[in-house]
């Protein structure tokens, strides 16, 4: 794990957070106990955290290492910072809401404020939250596979179309099908050649699982796009690159897909995107040109 920054030392539980998912069995189950008892871990001695997590008192030791602190001392007042730099925020609570964040008195100016807000933090968490290494795996897939196939469900489709757009231009033979069932009769029909993308900010529409557990089946390679490290989307992934999970509160019985979880998913296309670009730099840009000129006719002098 890269030392974190001063700034992300100032909210660790935020990073602990992020980095959760890459972390092994034993360390994971410390960070999952410090996210959800912050205020109990900041008094906690290191030996009654690790009998908390049913760890050894080393292995406490080796996840202060992991995220980038010198002692557990340090991690006590880090966590306790960042209680303190939470609790003094002045944002009210609201119960019910049309848009994340967006409440029934907010101005125009207001609501445009939060938005972009909204947008700008969920693609600078989407950039804390990319481990490089599965970064790595997922281009080196790319750049092996024959076919890309793109499995997704409702807003997910605005990143699915735009995976199509961008490695199609690369020169890579791409799919994308909006109904379900073609969608996973094309996972049956896959093979190791070939790529399967799987976009859902739950990970757990039940036809994109379906569709990666089938094309895991047949040998090839899947990558899962995806904010939950428990969703069942990961379990048939090879690959597994994380988003935030920040879910709206749209009131009573309303629990819908963050509204800018598609901000997220399309950052992390335009990623994959780019390292595979650069790695194949001049071809790319032969395909980019080829691409152009095929359809530049249809574009007018608009």
């Amino acid at each position: 794990m890269d030392k974190p920054s001063p700034g992300e030392q100032q909210n660790v539980i935020e990073r602990i957070y992020k980095e959760a998912p890459y972390l092994n069995p034993a360390l994971r189950r410390i960070a999952d106990f410090i996210v959800e008892n912050p205020d109990q871990c900041k008094t906690m001695t290191i030996n009654q955290l690790a009998t908390a997590c049913n760890v050894a008192e080393a292995t406490v030791t080796r996840f202060v290492k992991e995220i980038g602190l010198h002692g557990y001392q340090e991690l006590k007042i880090a966590i306790a910072e960042a209680l303190s730099s939470s609790n003094g925020s002045d944002t009210p609570a609201e119960d019910n809401y049309v848009y994340e964040g967006i409440a029934r008195t907010d101005s125009n100016q207001t609501i445009v404020e939060k938005v972009v807000y909204r947008n700008i933090q969920a693609l600078t968490d989407t950039k804390q939250r990319l481990n490089l290494a599965e970064l790595d795996k997922a281009v080196e897939a790319i750049e092996k596979a024959n076919v890309i196939v793109f499995c997704c469900m409702g807003s997910s489709s605005v990143a699915a179309e735009e995976g199509v757009m961008r490695f199609t231009r690369a020169g890579k033979k791409c799919l994308l099908f909006r109904d379900q069932s073609i969608q996973l009769m094309t996972a049956a029909i896959v093979n190791q050649s070939d790529v399967v993308i799987g976009i859902s900010n739950s990970g757990r529409s039940t036809p994109v699982v379906e569709a990666l557990k089938l094309a895991q089946a047949n040998g090839a390679q899947t990558i899962a796009i995806t904010s939950s490290e428990d969703a069942p989307l990961v379990k048939y992934a090879s690959i597994t690159l994380f988003t935030p999970t920040k879910s709206s509160s749209l009131g009573p019985g309303l629990s819908w897909e963050s509204t800018t979880s598609k901000s997220a998913q399309t950052l992390v296309i335009d990623i994959l995107y780019a390292c595979f670009a650069v790695k194949h730099y001049d071809e790319t840009l032969g395909f980019l040109e080829q691409t152009y000129m095929s359809i530049k006719d249809t574009r007018g002098d608009g």
